[in-house]
């Protein structure tokens, strides 16, 4: 019987694969699979139930084995060359005079493949790169872009929060991220505050939307009036995790409210002083009018 593993390879990329439940693969094992016309080698992270790249599990990558001594001399050796030839790499990349950044270089186990891995800010035409670096480095070359996103979580770091990167931790996928979910976080709209390491939006205002809007139902609004324990005053802030709410009164003074501690105040109509003297006119009469000295199509 074969298990479903995910891999992830040195230059940061992780993929499905399939082994036997014989290898007795355990979390944090090299494992040496085989791929297309190349061995390679990653590192085994979490098993899954099922693929959810493909509908099959014979369309997956085999584990042949987990790795030995030598297989890890090799991919030591192999770490060696790759960031010795990124060196060639840039060298052409400014030769050809592309807008692009490489991020890192990658050999396969076996050396077969060479995948350099580069961020840009658009499309890059590096049909020719690829046939310069083949023919000076005597191997296949693939030119991958990816995000800046993606970079970060190659190279990693720690967040302001105090934790390593999510990117580069477990979140695997990027879901779209817009300003609206930062407003509704009630956040201030500050790079220092919503961007990341990545200088993008954080990935975190995703996956915490849905619990700020649920806290958000039982919260009053910025601006609201509303009735306290020392009296009336507008609601100037509010803390959605914490139910609190500083509400600031007519003198200037702010004071802090858990938010069942207050009483919102209905909208004050507008306008009430001409409302009423309109309810004291007294109704004007139906008088007929004479229009017929003004309209000659009435006939007298």
């Amino acid at each position: 019987m074969e298990k479903v593993w995910v891999l992830k390879l040195e230059n940061g990329a992780s993929l499905e694969v399939r082994g036997a439940e014989e290898l007795g693969i355990k979390r944090g094992d090299l494992c040496v699979f085989r791929r297309d016309f190349y061995e390679d080698m990653g590192v085994a992270g979490a098993q899954l139930p099922s693929p959810s790249m493909t509908s099959r599990i014979e369309d997956l990558p085999q584990v042949q084995r987990v790795a030995g001594e030598p297989e890890r001399a090799e991919a030591a050796d192999n770490t060696a060359k790759a960031r010795a030839d990124m060196a060639v790499v840039r060298e052409w990349i400014e030769k050809l005079s592309l807008e692009m950044n490489p991020v890192n270089a990658h050999y396969t186990l076996d050396r077969k493949l060479l995948t350099v891995q580069f961020c840009a800010d658009g499309r890059v035409d590096f049909r020719e790169l690829v046939k310069e670096l083949s023919h000076a480095l005597s191997v296949r070359i693939e030119l991958r872009q990816i995000g800046v996103r993606d970079e970060t979580g190659i190279y990693g770091g720690i967040a302001v929060c105090g934790q390593v990167l999510c990117c580069s931790r477990f979140l695997k996928e990027f879901n779209s991220i817009n300003v609206k979910m930062a407003k509704e976080q009630d956040l201030l709209l500050t790079p220092g505050t919503i961007s990341g390491v990545c200088g993008r939006l954080k990935c975190c205002l995703k996956y915490e939307h849905d619990g700020y809007l649920e806290l958000e139902k039982g919260m009053p609004r910025k601006g609201e009036f509303c009735e306290t324990p020392a009296g009336k005053g507008r609601i100037t802030d509010r803390n959605l995790l914490t139910s609190k709410v500083s509400v600031t009164f007519e003198n200037g003074n702010v004071s802090v409210f858990h938010v069942s501690e207050i009483t919102v105040c209905p909208p004050e109509r507008h306008n009430s002083n001409s409302s009423d003297r309109n309810k004291n006119r007294p109704p004007e009469k139906n008088t007929p009018r004479n229009n017929n000295k003004n309209n000659p199509g009435v006939k007298k």
